[in-house]
């Protein structure tokens, strides 16, 4: 018998750690060459942990939530055979993360060996959450007061009184009360239901992504005085013009949504306003224009926000946007997406759709210095100097990072974009 001892691999782009989020395997499982152990994030991405062996699992090193570095022991398993096992120790032979034990059979390892834990990158016992608890309080009994007549048809019925209205003397259940009841089922108003304190509580451990959202916003919101600036525009010619577009769209043309339009615009005047596509290294004092528009698309996933990037969007058509926005979204969503498709924006869209609301204040993708927030589209009248007409209105909420871009600019900036939107032919002129 021998063993491996599997460690953290290196996923590259000078990375030293990654969190822990979850294991695929416990103590005593076995496993097989391939087969997913673990999965650890970083910054930007979630990577998987396969075996390199066939085995036994005899030993995990860190606990989801955990921060391990790179090369440090993450899981030991125990291989039958010499062959399995045959690494000089090196690593020349074993996977990229992976290398072999001391090749000492578990039977000659101390006993303590087999339990021992390393200790991680960063002290688990000041990290660590307290396990999850619930306190469950038993309500009140509450009877309800009804003849034996009704209580009878209930029982008879398959009805809990406990969930009928009582409209009698001192909420009596009537025949009545179990008629509406039949109708309406238990769709009956919050007072007709047993009211009972709930105290009980859950803790959850903020880990994975959503730690590295809840960190990010936390350093983008104590770094970068926001403004936020909230222009309404008239989107109707330009909603117009994308269901005409949308109706004679090629079979291999995906559907335009109103953000390619809207990355059109933000190419065009980030190009009169470099300053708006720019990153600020307020350590270093330095503020980076980029002739790329890289522009991120803030998404929801089923784990949580990220930022797919849609990259040089200056160089491309209104429909490669599209269709390049689709393949990323759709990649972050799948959990498919790559480390550069995460990374690397220059400024950032975000937009609720529907869900949109009047208007936002949008947190900025540090260490961007401007993000776009689309608000919902909603048709209202408008005064035009004679009449109110109706038009399709949207907001859009800004935000710049004040320290690097004044009021004035911020401003012209999203005039500038309203005017080209409002105006869409404007958007498919060649400076």
């Amino acid at each position: 018998m021998a063993e491996f001892i599997i460690k953290m691999p290196d996923v590259g782009e000078g990375v030293a750690e990654a969190e822990l989020v979850e294991w695929h395997v416990k103590p005593g499982d076995p496993v097989r060459e391939d087969m997913v152990l673990a999965a650890v994030m970083t910054d930007k991405a979630t990577v998987e942990i396969p075996s390199p062996v066939n085995g036994i699992v005899r030993w995990l090193g860190a606990e989801v939530g955990d921060t391990i570095a790179v090369k440090a022991p993450l899981l030991r398993i125990e291989v039958a055979g010499d062959g399995e096992a045959a690494d000089d120790g090196t690593g020349a032979s074993a996977p990229v993360g992976v290398e072999a034990s001391t090749m000492s059979t578990i039977e000659n390892q101390p006993s303590g060996v087999v339990e021992e834990k390393p200790v991680p990158s960063i002290a688990k016992d000041q990290r660590r959450a307290k396990p999850v608890e619930t306190h469950p309080v038993s309500p009140a009994p509450v009877k309800p007061v009804a003849s034996p007549a009704v209580r009878l048809r209930a029982q008879e019925g398959g009805i809990d009184l406990r969930q009928v209205l009582g409209t009698g003397p001192a909420g009596r259940i009537t025949h009545d009360d179990l008629d509406r009841f039949v109708v309406r089922g238990a769709d009956l108003p919050v007072s007709a239901k047993a009211l009972a304190r709930n105290t009980t509580f859950e803790e959850i451990k903020v880990t994975g992504l959503r730690r590295r959202i809840s960190e990010k916003m936390t350093r983008a919101a104590a770094r970068i005085p926001h403004i936020t600036y909230v222009e309404e525009i008239d989107v109707t010619d330009l909603e117009l013009l994308r269901e005409t577009m949308n109706g004679n769209r090629k079979q291999d043309q995906p559907k335009l949504t109103l953000l390619p339009f809207l990355m059109r615009a933000m190419v065009k005047t980030c190009a009169e306003q470099p300053g708006i596509n720019a990153t600020f290294d307020d350590d270093a004092g330095i503020i980076t224009r980029h002739g790329g528009v890289h522009i991120g698309v803030a998404t929801q996933t089923s784990t949580g926000l990220t930022v797919p990037v849609v990259r040089h969007a200056e160089a491309r058509s209104i429909w490669d946007c599209a269709a390049e926005l689709m393949r990323v979204a759709e990649a972050a969503r799948s959990g498919s997406a790559l480390r550069e498709e995460l990374s690397g924006s220059t400024i950032t869209i975000t937009s609720l759709g529907a869900l949109g609301g009047i208007a936002t204040t949008p947190i900025i993708n540090y260490p961007e210095v401007a993000i776009v927030g689309v608000n919902k589209i909603v048709m209202r009248p408008i005064w035009d100097g004679r009449r109110f007409v109706a038009r399709k209105m949207m907001n859009l909420s800004s935000s710049f990072d004040h320290r690097v871009v004044d009021g004035f600019d911020a401003a012209s900036f999203i005039q500038r974009i309203k005017a080209l939107l409002e105006t869409p032919a404007l958007l498919f002129i060649e400076s």
